[in-house]
């Protein structure tokens, strides 16, 4: 019987690989059918959202293969969504350095591909980044970029993401009167779109805000909805998120016992999954409170901590980031260099043409007008059709702009 049992279970064990590749094959077909780029970035977010949430492990296997699809055949939107959402993979891993590598080649990509909605999304995902680490002035910089790309491409689900984790930010400055309405745009949005994947999280926020404007049953009713929504989806992630958070209320509202309880639970429902380093906020705030009381838990939680703490923040790590944050830096300098370079030399094209428009039809007119000069018929269809080549140039000059943003360049 045993024997029968294990044989099952292999070849279930076995299937498994085999359907998730028929599922990227499936991906990947469509990918090459979908001429619209736009198109495209929604085929690859909406086959990726529900994995990024649970089982970022899987979804970075996923991505790595449509990545090595999309350089091989040089679909340089497919890579740059794809870049981006590995970037977003190794975060949730607690890979910082991994994360930002990824997402700035993301956003390189992206730059060079000129689609504004696949801006919006890098944008995004590197706001992420920053965010981590404290740096809210710049998230929500590219958070409210980002945001506005999404309206101007009438993207919900963009709009959805870039509202939730701007209602974040100022959720972390303490700033709950500016993050209410953020959080609650996020979530008309999610239930209008029925996006159910990013719910929980947004349902956190709403607690935490309620929770710090001192509505304390509001506040508990949206922790306990955010759970029943996280468990619904089977997300590890945003189960430890919300019982983390709703563990560190019962703190700081004068409840030690559900405190306990649930800051517990948040560190045992990642415990030895691909989220284990999510246990770092728990596990701090249970050490924080059995230091002075009891000695043999805060060795145990201070173990955790400092094994999270360690994965997420390693010395090594953060000298990478903030290398490449200094590299982020000097690039978007270049970047806009180069613009203002460009339009100085567009204007002055524009004064060049306009000048040589105005000193030929000067012309034209003067031996028109003049009675003492035989007309040279010849000479004045010659300087007429300069004038005309004149004033497409100035046309083009002019117009470009406007046509790059109508037909995204």
């Amino acid at each position: 019987m045993k024997i029968m049992l294990s044989v099952i279970c292999f070849f279930i064990n076995l299937q498994t690989p085999f359907a998730q590749q028929e599922r990227v094959d499936t991906l990947l077909s469509k990918i090459i059918l979908e001429k619209n780029e736009n198109k495209r970035i929604d085929l690859v977010n909406d086959f990726l959202g529900n994995t990024a949430e649970t089982d970022p492990l899987l979804d970075l296997a996923n991505s790595q293969k449509i990545l090595l699809h999309a350089q091989k055949n040089k679909d340089k939107i497919t890579e740059g969504v794809i870049l981006s959402n590995i970037g977003y993979d190794y975060r949730a891993l607690g890979n910082t350095s991994k994360s930002f590598e990824y997402d700035l080649k993301a956003l390189e990509v992206a730059t060079g591909s000129r689609n504004e909605k696949l801006i919006g999304n890098t944008q995004l995902n590197l706001g992420h980044n920053y965010k981590d680490q404290a740096d809210f002035d710049k998230a929500l910089s590219l958070y409210k970029s980002a945001g506005a790309l999404a309206i101007k491409q009438n993207d919900s689900l963009l709009q959805c993401w870039t509202y939730a984790n701007v209602a974040d930010v100022y959720i972390q400055l303490n700033k709950p009167d500016s993050a209410l309405p953020y959080a609650q745009k996020a979530y008309e949005l999610c239930i209008q779109i029925h996006y159910i994947d990013y719910l929980p999280n947004i349902l956190r926020e709403l607690a935490e805000v309620h929770a710090k404007l001192g509505n304390k049953e509001l506040a508990i009713t949206y922790f306990n909805t955010a759970a029943k929504k996280a468990f619904e989806i089977n997300s590890i992630r945003w189960i430890n998120s919300v019982y983390g958070s709703l563990g560190k209320y019962y703190f700081q509202i004068n409840q030690p016992d559900s405190g306990f309880f649930y800051s517990k639970k948040a560190i045992d429902v990642v415990k030895n999954t691909a989220f284990s380093n999510k246990s770092i906020d728990a596990s701090k705030q249970l050490l924080d409170v059995y230091e002075n009381t009891n000695s043999d838990s805060a060795i145990k939680y201070f173990k955790i901590y400092k094994t999270a703490n360690d994965s997420l923040f390693s010395t090594k790590a953060l000298q990478e980031t903030q290398a490449m944050r200094l590299e982020n830096e000097m690039r978007e300098q270049k970047l806009k260099q180069e613009k203002l370079a460009e339009e100085e030399q567009r204007r002055q094209d524009i004064q060049f043409a306009l000048i040589a428009f105005g000193i030929i039809t000067f012309i034209i007119i003067f031996l028109l007008l003049r009675r003492s000069f035989i007309t040279n018929t010849k000479m004045i269809e010659f300087l007429g059709v300069i004038a005309l080549l004149i004033v497409f140039e100035f046309l083009n000059l002019l117009l470009h702009p406007f046509l790059e943003r109508v037909t995204h360049h």
